[in-house]
C-alpha cells in the first residue's frame, strides 16, 4: 500500500499522453492494483497576514537581505 507523487513526464509516452497535469499520484492498493491520479496544481494564494512581514513574496532572499544590511552599514561609517 504505497503512495507517491511523480512528474507525469517520467511516465512512458503512452501514459503521459493521456495525463494533462504535471504531477501524478501513484497509489498501490491491497490487491496489487495500481492507480494513477492526476494532481491539479493549486495556486498558492497571496497572504494578507501582517505578521509575515513586508517581503513575503519571495523576492528577497536571506543572502540578499544580508548584502543589503552590509551595504547600509558601510554607508553609515
Amino acid at each position: 500500500m504505497a503512495e507517491l507523487v511523480l512528474q507525469a513526464n517520467t511516465l512512458p509516452e503512452s501514459l503521459s499522453r493521456l495525463i494533462r497535469t504535471e504531477k501524478v499520484k501513484v497509489h498501490e492498493g491491497n490487491n496489487g492494483e495500481i492507480r494513477l491520479v492526476p494532481l491539479k496544481e493549486i495556486d498558492k494564494p497571496a497572504s494578507n497576514c501582517p505578521f509575515l512581514g513586508y517581503y513575503t513574496d519571495g523576492k528577497l532572499t536571506v543572502d540578499g537581505y544580508l548584502q543589503r544590511k552590509r551595504a547600509e552599514k558601510e554607508l553609515d561609517l
